[in-house]
């Protein structure tokens, strides 16, 4: 008998490429695969504390209904961003195994999985070279007035001022570069600064540089050493009560005068009102934003007519490796599932 299979996919994570990547790792087992596309990102994600019977739910899309309905009796899920909550597991007695293709599976009340006996297993790390690689450009555009001269062109005027000395960036190889976090993106980040020939400061105190990176000059040191020593503070912690608005009044006050913040991890790692002050005051010459603490970004947002500022609308991990690599993934762990061996990363 077939195995049952519900791919609830998206316009990012395409049901196509999972269902593929099931088909390839699974090919030893009978499956029956179900699939359908939800339509982020065309249209905006849910958080749970939003709707009623989502509480604790974030970054997800689809109903109740439409969650039970695509899943049906299926015993395995595969998704990015279908929500599980657990009036939904109780809609759903079959089901048995979740593959969630995102670093973490905050679409899924896990205290009602573990409950009812339903394994969860993510995909850490699916998309920390793409962010990596866009860290590198964020960087790169604010330090170096791309975000200017291309917003200048846009609108009609040559900025032939942006060659002034006063104006003009530094290159990264005259500056020190500053990281908080030191995981998956962390490391890759570190890996492309050093073609660069910048000095690197890493601050994480949960874990160790590796033997390269160590030999290679990189220093670990606390976060008030990278704030006030850095010419660019880059963030790259995973968001907790202890890493929630850390960057604040108090830490941007340790940052050099003239340096620059770039945020490519998450929007409740930054005070946003105390950002804007800094911005405005000078104190930071500048900052590349990738995230927010509202997304989408009002409209009415002060940050969009902030000129010292570069603006990109989350899409750091927008890459079509990281969709293969994910679908991979997710794949191999169904796999494993079905083959009655351990999950690689359960939850």
């Amino acid at each position: 008998m077939p195995r049952k299979i519900s791919v609830i996919g998206d316009l990012f994570m395409l049901s196509s490429m999972f269902e593929e990547a099931l088909l390839d790792r699974c090919r030893l087992f009978e499956l029956d695969i179900r699939k359908h596309d939800l339509p982020w990102p065309d249209e905006p994600m849910e958080h749970g504390y939003a709707v009623e019977g989502m509480d604790g739910l974030k970054e997800y899309m689809g109903t109740a209904d439409q969650v039970v309905d695509l899943t049906g009796d299926a015993e395995i899920l595969v998704t990015q961003l279908a929500p599980l909550s657990a009036s939904i597991m109780d809609r759903l007695p079959g089901l048995k195994f979740v593959a969630v293709s995102r670093g973490g599976p905050v679409n899924i009340d896990m205290k009602a999985a573990r409950a009812r006996g339903i394994t969860v297993v993510n995909t850490p790390g699916r998309n920390a070279s793409a962010v990596a690689e866009f860290t590198i450009g964020a960087i790169l555009a604010e330090t170096r007035n791309i975000t200017r001269g291309h917003d200048a062109l846009r609108s009609g005027v040559y900025r032939g001022d942006l060659y002034r000395a006063d104006i003009a960036g530094q290159e990264l190889s005259e500056m020190t570069v500053g990281l908080i976090g030191y995981g998956e993106v962390g490391c890759r980040v570190v890996k492309f600064l050093k073609v660069f020939g910048c000095r690197i400061l890493v601050s994480d105190p949960y874990v160790q540089l590796t033997a390269e990176d160590h030999n290679d000059g990189v220093i670990q040191c606390s976060l008030d050493r990278v704030l006030s020593e850095s010419d660019v503070v880059s963030m790259h912690p995973r968001v907790t009560p202890e890493t929630t608005k850390m960057i604040n009044k108090d830490t941007l006050a340790l940052m050099k005068k003239g340096a620059y913040l770039v945020n490519t991890a998450r929007g409740p790692l930054v005070n946003y009102d105390d950002l804007y002050e800094s911005l405005v005051s000078n104190h930071l010459r500048g900052a590349m934003l990738e995230t927010f603490d509202v997304e989408p970004v009002p409209a009415d947002s002060r940050f969009l007519k902030l000129p010292n500022v570069t603006l990109t609308p989350h899409i750091a991990g927008a890459s079509v490796k990281t969709v293969s690599y994910a679908a991979g993934l997710a794949a191999e762990e169904v796999r494993r599932y079905l083959a009655g061996e351990p999950a690689l990363n359960r939850c």
